[in-house]
């Protein structure tokens, strides 16, 4: 996806990273500053947390332990990353989960809130925190990680891919706010007799089959992970975004699996 002359990410953006713990977190984190941008992340696992920012290349990472599932929480995060910088230019949404089985029976309401709170609820909590600053940003950028199974649900799967889907309509439903902000500037600059900007703030979607790592393939030598996307190529990918044009990016929902 990551097209070959895109422009470098903007030095000194300010990218927010959601769940930053993980796998991906880690991978996102590290090749975000590494292309010279200043990381706040967070997650609920302050171990997880600090190693991630470890591997912030220059001290570029800052990490904050926060409830993603707390609105409140959520809030007061966004608003301190925006006080200390004086901008936010993205938030990408790392926070994941599963849970399911193989028949339908197995799906449960038990697994439908744990997987709502973790993948809809810190959806919403961010979406919502983030919306006015990276409304503000001349490039800013909401990424959602998502997977197949929203568009193709199995019989196992139905709480995992509905709690997918709800994410990315949410996700949608930002990117057309951020379109309708950028028509209402545009219209001001041409009322103006000014040039209408051509950059904006963008909500996205990358999808992937499922994410695989290092630690992951040493645990399992012998399996190939059809589909599966690095977490090395999805960071790459992530950091392209900002260089992107902005029709390229808002709500679209853009594969990686191979």
């Amino acid at each position: 996806m990551t097209p070959e002359n895109h422009r470098p990410l903007p030095e000194g953006s300010v990218i927010a990273v959601a769940g930053a713990g993980g796998p991906a977190g880690q991978a996102v984190v590290a090749r975000l500053a590494a292309a010279g941008a200043l990381v706040e992340a967070a997650d609920a696992d302050q171990a997880r947390l600090d190693a991630s920012v470890a591997l912030a290349p220059g001290g570029r990472a800052t990490g904050t332990r926060v409830d993603l599932t707390d609105p409140a929480a959520t809030r007061a995060w966004a608003e301190d990353v925006e006080r200390r910088h004086g901008r936010v230019d993205g938030l990408v949404h790392l926070v994941g989960g599963w849970r399911g089985g193989k028949v339908f029976a197995d799906n449960t309401a038990e697994d439908w809130d744990f997987l709502h709170k973790l993948l809809v609820r810190t959806v919403q909590s961010t979406s919502l925190a983030f919306h006015d600053a990276l409304a503000r940003s001349p490039h800013g950028r909401f990424v959602l990680v998502s997977a197949t199974a929203a568009a193709k649900p199995t019989a196992g799967n139905a709480g995992y891919a509905a709690a997918k889907s709800a994410a990315e309509a949410w996700t949608l439903a930002m990117a057309d706010s951020f379109r309708k902000l950028r028509k209402e500037a545009a219209e001001a600059a041409e009322a103006d007799a000014e040039t209408p900007p051509q950059d904006g703030p963008a909500a996205a979607i990358l999808v992937v089959k499922a994410l695989v790592w290092p630690a992951l393939r040493e645990e399992r030598p012998e399996a190939k992970f059809p589909g599966y996307t690095d977490v090395a190529d999805l960071a790459e990918e992530i950091t392209a975004l900002w260089g992107m044009p902005t029709d390229d990016v808002n709500g679209h929902r853009l594969c990686l699996t191979q």
